[in-house]
C-alpha cells in the first residue's frame, strides 16, 4: 500500500485525484503500477486500477492475472470493479470506501456478485486514514481555487 500511496501523491501533483494502485504477482513482485491520469491524458478510463492492470497484463504476457493482488488506495468504481473481475485478479486490497462511486460494497458490490464468473477475495480499510487524508486535502485545495 505504501507504493500505491506514493503513486497517489504523484497523481495529485499532476492535478489528478490522488488514487494509486499496484498489482503484485504470486511471488510478491510488483508487476503493474498505476495512478489516476484522467486529467493529464484526457482519458476517462485513466483510473489507477486500469493503468496498473494494463501494465500487469503486459508484464505477464496475457490478460488473465491469476495469482495476482491489486492494491489500490480507494474503493474501485464500477468500471474498475468490472476490470478486476474480467482480469481474474485473485485478491483486491483497498483503503477507504468511496460512498459516492464505490462498487465493492458502498453503492454496489460488483466483485462479489454471484452472477459473475469470478469473485476475488476482498480486503478493505488498509491504511484508509492516510488515503482519506490525501483525498480530503486534494479536494479542499481544489475548492479554494
Amino acid at each position: 500500500m505504501g507504493e500505491a500511496l506514493d503513486l497517489a501523491r504523484q497523481a495529485a501533483a499532476d492535478g489528478d485525484v490522488p488514487v494509486g494502485a499496484v498489482v503484485v504477482d504470486a511471488a510478491g513482485d510488483v508487476i503493474g503500477r498505476g495512478r489516476n491520469t484522467r486529467e493529464r491524458d484526457g482519458d476517462p478510463t485513466g483510473h489507477a486500477e486500469i493503468v496498473a492492470i494494463r501494465e500487469a497484463a503486459t508484464a505477464m504476457g496475457e490478460w488473465r492475472l491469476h495469482g495476482c493482488t491489486l492494491v489500490v488506495t480507494l474503493e474501485p468504481c464500477t468500471m474498475c470493479a468490472g476490470a478486476i473481475v474480467a482480469s481474474r485478479i485473485d485478491r483486491l486490497v483497498f483503503g477507504p470506501f468511496d460512498d459516492k462511486a464505490g462498487a465493492v460494497g458502498s453503492l454496489w458490490d460488483v466483485v462479489r456478485d454471484r452472477r459473475l464468473n469470478h469473485r476475488p477475495e476482498v480486503v478493505s480499510g488498509v491504511r484508509a486514514a492516510e488515503s482519506s487524508e490525501l483525498l480530503r486535502a486534494f479536494f479542499a485545495a481544489h475548492r479554494n481555487l
